[in-house]
């Protein structure tokens, strides 16, 4: 059995099949997913916490995407605090730093980000970082506003060993895509060959990066199991080691 780590199912994408894209994933042995909140606008938080309330596999996280910093303020951040006490609000995030896009000010993500630090501290839930091309300056706000009691998950790793490292030190677990299945993502694979298995997720990040052999089209959480095979693949084990440890870790980090 598996968990997909990471996923938007609450989206406008699957207002029509969500239940079928559930079933679906169930099928292949994905026996629970993380609907992830933050994406786009607050919605996205109370459409994760509904779809969780409405399907047993279904557990939820509250936040919000660093592209959005710009509009996170002190009434955001309250209506969030309360959300994670829903029973089935599992995690804080996703949050975190995107130097690439840069829709939102280094200063702005940096403020929200730590908030949101802090937030998890206070309610003891884990966060979900989103972190591309700031692994430093994350690393450091994680270590310094979390003061040594913070616990969580870089999801959509794909730094490199040094960030890993970095992240590993801290505590952290790391989340593994379908861009593991990418033709171009050796460098990639070999950091995953490095970071050992109890301290891997898996995720789809639904409705993006779809791993091959469905690159380019819509992701959904039963093709979660492309990317564990990749897992197995690299630590030359069987997919039922990598679903039987993978699914351990998820269950350890989000307390289901």
């Amino acid at each position: 059995m598996l968990i997909d780590s990471h996923a938007h199912i609450q989206g406008k994408e699957y207002d029509k099949e969500v239940e079928a894209v559930i079933e679906r994933a169930r099928g292949v042995g994905v026996e629970k997913i993380i609907a992830v909140g933050g994406a786009g606008d607050m919605s996205s938080n109370t459409d994760a916490i509904a779809l969780a309330d409405s399907f047993h596999a279904v557990y939820a996280t509250v936040g919000m995407h660093p592209h959005d910093a710009k509009d996170v303020g002190i009434e955001e951040l309250e209506t969030l605090r309360g959300l994670t006490t829903h029973p089935k609000v599992v995690a804080v995030g996703e949050t975190g730093l995107d130097y690439y896009y840069n829709h939102s000010s280094h200063e702005l993500q940096e403020q929200v980000f730590s908030s949101f630090i802090h937030m998890a501290c206070e309610t003891g839930l884990p966060i979900v970082v989103h972190e591309r091309d700031a692994a430093e300056k994350a690393a450091e706000l994680l270590r310094q506003e979390g003061n040594g009691k913070l616990c969580g998950v870089i999801h959509c790793f794909t730094g490199n060993y040094q960030a890993a490292r970095a992240y590993l030190d801290l505590g952290f677990y790391l989340s593994f895509t379908g861009i593991i299945t990418f033709k171009n993502a050796e460098p990639l694979r070999a950091v995953v060959r490095q970071i050992p298995l109890d301290r891997i997720l898996v995720e789809t990040d639904a409705p993006y990066l779809a791993p091959v052999p469905y690159r380019g089209k819509e992701n959904e959480s039963s093709y979660l199991i492309h990317i564990a095979q990749k897992v197995a693949d690299l630590h030359a084990m069987s997919i039922e080691q990598v679903a039987e440890i993978t699914t351990a870790n998820s269950k350890r980090i989000f307390g289901i």
